[in-house]
């Protein structure tokens, strides 16, 4: 379906300049040329200045889905089975760990993913918590799973400094995902990421709380997007700007291990939906939340899908009172032409599947909704399947998404 529903993906930067909005090309579709030589010390090569053109009335417009999961946390124990999916010394294999929900990931026509941690040098050491440094090999599973772009904006974004942070979009680069959040310009970090489905062009922004207390570079103050409302909304702004048709910006936020969204969730979400352009319309299409290790709720605000937290989609908690960090949910929406607004897409239809962490052995993520009627499964794994499932939905559920028109869907 993606390859076919996609108009092709092209990650482009918007700058704004003199009061106005100019597209200026990041990165289009090179094959990850510019980024390999990047990383080998080699001059990169010339990327065309020209960007895809907006489609017009008829031009290939229709539906598309969009499909977004949650943190990406490897701990050691989840680098030490890529290692061993791998099975060759010094080498690391991720795909394996993500094969479950590569389905529903490649099937969307857009797939987001919430990168939180930065990638080691090559070799390692890789390490946890409380400084995480991640083998680049997960950038090439990402990619296989069917990934267009991610947001790297986290409270863990600076854990390797900005070498880190700059070694992570290099390898994003080079396998062809799209990344925002985290830059290594001025004019990077306030580009979306921008790809095309269903003849709409959809703007991924993204921000965060802070960094754990690591200082931003002193000369580079725009290394990661810092959650502040009126930036959003102007970027949001300047994104619809320069022809994105649907914009979406994911939020690092909220307090860690609770379920119910906290004061400055509920507040920066109210006034973030309630943002309107001179149209009247809004500025904001999709909020999606990371950060909190557990699963949030979903709520429509203002008339705009809220996903408070997803929860971690790659994690090993293991302690009996943080088990629940190993429950997520995908969030899954689609979108199609809105009749009575030409230029804008709005949601048809919204849905929700649960995943798993599953702790194996082997460590593998698990759609937890799918799975909980696999007939293949022992019986015993099902049951364990559905328990995820139940409580993963009751947290979507808290604040009557249901009644919103919140679907769950098992497939």
């Amino acid at each position: 379906m993606k390859a076919s529903a996609r108009m092709g993906v092209a990650v482009a930067g918007l700058a704004v300049v003199g009061g106005g909005v100019l597209a200026v090309p990041r990165l289009l579709d090179d094959g990850g040329k510019a980024a390999e030589q990047r990383l080998q010390g080699g001059p990169a090569p010339a990327v065309s200045a020209t960007s895809p053109a907006p489609a017009g009335p008829g031009q290939g417009q229709g539906p598309f889905t969009l499909v977004a999961t949650g943190d990406i946390i490897p701990y050691p124990s989840i680098v030490q089975r890529s290692a061993d999916d791998a099975g060759k010394a010094g080498e690391y294999d991720f795909r394996k760990i993500l094969a479950g929900v590569k389905p529903l990931v490649s099937a969307a026509d857009l797939a987001m993913c919430h990168h939180e941690i930065p990638y080691g040098r090559p070799g390692g050491p890789y390490t946890g918590y409380p400084t995480f440094k991640a083998p680049h090999q997960l950038a090439d599973a990402l990619k296989d799973a069917g990934y267009d772009s991610c947001s790297t904006a986290s409270n863990h974004t600076l854990d390797d400094g900005y070498e880190g942070l700059a070694r992570t979009l290099e390898h994003l680069d080079r396998v062809g995902v799209g990344h925002v959040g985290s830059a290594r310009s001025a004019e990077e970090a306030r580009a979306p990421a921008l790809v095309s489905a269903g003849g709409a062009k959809v703007a991924q922004l993204s921000y965060t709380y802070g960094t754990n207390g690591i200082p931003l570079p002193q000369d580079k103050p725009w290394a990661v997007n810092l959650i502040d409302k009126d930036r959003v909304i102007a970027d949001a702004r300047a994104a619809r700007a320069a022809g994105a048709n649907v914009v979406t910006v994911s939020v690092h936020w909220g307090t860690e291990w609770q379920t119910a969204p906290d004061e400055q969730q509920r507040e920066l979400a109210q006034a973030l939906t309630a943002s309107r352009g001179a149209d009247g319309l809004p500025d904001i299409d999709l909020i999606l939340g990371t950060h909190n290790h557990v699963p949030q709720p979903y709520e429509k605000i203002n008339g705009t899908w809220v996903v408070f937290g997803m929860g971690d989609q790659v994690a090993s908690f293991v302690p009996a009172d943080k088990l629940r960090g190993n429950q997520s949910s995908i969030p899954r929406f689609t979108f199609a032409p809105a009749a009575a607004h030409k230029g804008r897409w709005e949601v048809v239809k919204a849905e929700f599947l649960t995943q798993y962490s599953d702790m194996g052995p082997p460590f593998r993520v698990v759609c937890a909704s799918c799975a909980a009627s696999d007939g293949s499964l022992p019986a015993a794994k099902r049951s364990e399947y559905a328990r995820i499932d139940e409580q993963v939905s009751a947290a979507v559920l808290s604040r009557g998404a249901a009644a919103q028109g919140l679907e769950h869907a098992t497939r």
